[in-house]
């Protein structure tokens, strides 16, 4: 082992382990009270009441707890966790005050501000107080379609404050899947950007924003652009802010599936389940102490920006990036990291594939000496990008691939802060998330790959979807599978070190760059045009991640020209956002179908990849398959 804790990347050895400081400076180290991470992670699903009540303890909630921490436990769904509990996100997130750094952001074009707490707290009590002065109660919904910037960190801690719900859209989505969203929850409030900057570009958003609120009639107030913006606050300005003390599961984020098979479903999360999930990520396993300078590249359409926000409630600061992570050039986040000391670096498996690939040494050419902890999540980290940080970004680094998801607003596996980096694992199943792999059967297995499921209820369980009186969507989705076992959909593996291995999703979403996209919300698109009958999209494997790939079946008489080819991908990134534009498009004469008249996106995957397809006999026109295999359209990069 090397002296700053790393060995050589081998199968045989960690890539990194902590060192004997770090180990004693870590968080879990003091929650655990010196036990390995083996003894800490079995005793929180042994007795989960214990373990969350500890979590609570420990991280300092502020609120009433309340005596019992959970109720139900033998239900999934139908748990509850700290039901007597009486607590605000708001009040969590600004327990900081003075003149120290809460939000530093910098902007692609060069801009550059800084929040201090003091600020921050001055000016979510002027939201907040907006707000209520605009007749908003606790409940009502607020949508925000902003870029990464400060405003809308006020705007959302000035929601929990109050007790409105937060939904978000990034400024790259088109109208569609913008209605596709917010039409379904009815904002009262709307918060926008008139314009956008990415990659060297500025994007006007006013008719984009006419067209949408045009089509939402719920909206009484309409925030679009900064003058807007200091109209509504500055009446304002100078109110205390208060807090409204709300129950466990009171209701704080909506977010949105990726639109498999129709609109996106709007999963509802409470605020109690949030913030005490997002604690525990971010103290226990990824070992954030207050004082911390926490980044992650994000926009406000991934959950990451919500995981995000709660940094503030362990006493970190956030550091905002708005803008393209390659412009000027890929070594942008990295000065971001060394300008302002950033100690956490998150970013996606598809960005440090892109760094690689660019030839990038950001060892030789930057600093780094503040970053302890580099986090990966999107899509698995392969293992040659474990090989590329450590050889090329930094050595004594904690790099933790972390999976989980909008489902549950948090993470099942992550990071481990106490124990060794394995090339191409992810280091563990998270405390609390009884997390296993199963086989068709439903029987647990290790060693090989399998359904990743939890079988035990958590905090951060959905509080329920959108308009789904009876929880049928809601059961439908995670538990149909296995009966009271949530599935999520993840092909995994349990290695020989109890970390774990992704391979990818396990049913049809699309998962380009590790950005989860609907098959449906491009079907929207496609088959509005008039040249294409009909269409069949699917993720290709390509070079360690996944390219969209798009099939079309046009009028009779119609070939697939580059024209048509250019107006389709302009038609899909107008109206959804540019990952869902597909990497190829190729004409074909049949969507193969079940008998029940479904599209079989997977079976169509299963033959572009060379695999074979099981029960052809369920499809109606079997032999429409045949045509997908072996298309040289499909070879090239």
């Amino acid at each position: 082992m090397v002296s700053d804790g790393v060995a050589p990347a081998s199968g045989a050895e960690p890539l990194w382990t902590p060192s004997p400081a770090r180990l004693a400076a870590a968080n879990l180290t003091r929650f655990g009270g010196g036990a390995t991470y083996a003894e800490i992670y079995a005793r929180s699903v042994a007795d989960p009441l214990e373990f969350w009540r500890a979590v609570w303890e420990f991280t300092g909630v502020i609120g009433t707890r309340g005596d019992r921490i959970a109720v139900d436990m033998d239900r999934m769904p139908g748990a509850r966790f700290f039901p007597d509990a009486r607590l605000n996100f708001a009040e969590n997130a600004l327990r900081e005050d003075g003149d120290g750094a809460a939000i530093i952001y910098r902007s692609e074009a060069g801009g550059a501000r800084t929040l201090s707490w003091r600020e921050l707290r001055r000016d979510v009590a002027a939201f907040a107080a907006a707000l209520r002065g605009a007749g908003m109660r606790a409940g009502d919904r607020v949508a925000s379609y902003q870029p990464n910037v400060p405003e809308a960190i006020v705007a959302v801690l000035g929601c929990a404050a109050i007790g409105a719900v937060w939904s978000s859209c990034s400024p790259d989505f088109g109208v569609q899947g913008v209605l596709d969203r917010f039409g379904q929850i009815e904002p009262r409030v709307f918060i926008a950007a008139d314009v956008y900057q990415y990659g060297g570009k500025t994007f006007d958003q006013r008719e984009k924003i006419a067209r949408i609120l045009e089509r939402l009639p719920s909206v009484e107030q309409r925030i679009v652009g900064p003058g807007d913006w200091e109209s509504f606050l500055a009446p304002h300005r100078g109110t205390r802010l208060a807090y409204e003390p709300l129950p466990f599961d009171h209701p704080l984020y909506i977010l949105y599936s990726s639109g498999t098979t129709g609109v996106p479903k709007c999963i509802v999360h409470g605020a109690g389940g949030t913030l005490i999930q997002h604690l525990k990520d971010h103290q226990l396993h990824c070992d954030i102490h207050p004082g911390d300078r926490v980044f992650y590249f994000t926009t406000l359409g991934w959950m990451m920006w919500n995981w995000l926000v709660t940094v503030l409630a362990s006493r970190a600061t956030i550091l905002l990036f708005d803008g393209a992570p390659f412009h000027p050039n890929g070594n942008t986040l990295f000065d971001f990291a060394d300008e302002t000391g950033m100690t956490l670096f998150g970013t996606s498996a598809k960005y440090i594939d892109a760094v690689a690939k660019a030839g990038l040494k950001p060892r030789e050419t930057h600093s780094l000496e503040s970053v302890r902890t580099m986090t990966s999540t999107g899509s698995p980290l392969v293992a040659e990008s474990f090989d590329y940080v450590y050889e090329h970004v930094k050595r004594d680094l904690h790099l933790a691939s972390i999976s989980g998801g909008t489902d549950i607003v948090g993470c099942f596996v992550g990071g481990n802060p106490i124990g060794p980096v394995w090339r191409g694992e992810i280091q563990c199943r998270e405390l609390g998330m009884r997390v296993e792999v199963f086989d068709a059967a439903g029987r647990p297995v290790r060693g090989q790959k399998g359904e990743m499921v939890c079988t035990m209820p958590f905090p951060s369980m959905p509080i329920g979807f959108w308009n789904d009186p009876d929880g049928g969507r809601y059961h439908a989705a995670y538990f149909e599978r296995f009966p009271g076992v949530w599935t999520h959909g993840d092909y995994a593996e349990l290695t020989v070190h109890d970390g774990v291995i992704i391979y990818g999703r396990s049913d049809a979403v699309l998962n380009p760059g590790g950005v989860r996209i609907g098959t449906a919300e491009i079907y929207r698109q496609v088959e509005r045009l008039p040249e294409v009958v009909e269409s069949v999209v699917i993720g290709q494997q390509w070079e360690g991640d996944e390219r969209v790939v798009l099939f079309v079946k046009l009028r009779d008489g119609l070939t697939l020209d580059l024209a048509t080819a250019e107006r389709i991908r302009a038609h899909i990134r107008a109206n959804t956002t540019p990952r869902h534009v597909p990497a190829r498009i190729v004409q074909v004469t049949d969507i193969p179908r079940t008998k029940s008249g479904k599209i079989v996106e997977l079976a169509v995957r299963d033959v572009v990849h060379g695999r074979t397809v099981r029960n052809r006999e369920a499809l109606a026109n079997p032999e429409a398959l045949d045509q997908f295999r072996d298309r040289p359209e499909l070879a090239g990069g």
